[in-house]
């Protein structure tokens, strides 16, 4: 597949900045999603986390993995759908990301029945895991 880019994104979350925190989807296969977030020095909340050392809140992370998560399955959903995170499991943070950092984020989805969905994630910087976590969440019409 073709990679989504960030104008086919923003058609798909409805997130804005400064919370839209996926810049593309490189793949979509069998209800498994690799995507991307560049992290740059402009990001805005660098300047309070941490102003002498700059890191990417951990809360941030689990939500780039969650909105990953929902290209998942988005293409079975009718337009207008929105997820909403619902629940985080077993979320370990490995390594500090920094401007300058590509998040490559994996998301794959376990199941999606009556409203409810749940992805096993990770996310890698040149290829050394950053997180990983499991993703609950509640689908319904925006």
């Amino acid at each position: 597949m073709d990679p989504i880019m960030i104008q086919d994104v923003l058609k798909t979350l409805p997130h804005r900045f400064p919370f839209m925190l996926v810049d593309r989807v490189l793949s979509v296969e069998n209800g498994e999603v690799h995507a991307i977030k560049n992290v740059t020095f402009n990001e805005p909340f660098f300047p309070g986390h941490f102003p002498q050392e700059p890191v990417m809140p951990g809360v941030l992370m689990i939500e780039a993995l969650a909105q990953a998560s929902f290209f998942c399955m988005h293409e079975s959903l009718e337009p207008g759908t929105v997820g909403y995170l619902a629940g985080i499991e077993s979320a370990r943070f490995k390594r500090k990301v920094v401007p300058g950092d590509q998040l490559h984020l994996h998301a794959k989805l376990e199941f999606a029945r009556r409203g409810l969905g749940k992805t096993t994630c990770r996310a890698e910087v040149n290829g050394e895991l950053a997180v990983e976590a499991t993703i609950l969440f509640a689908l319904s019409k925006g």
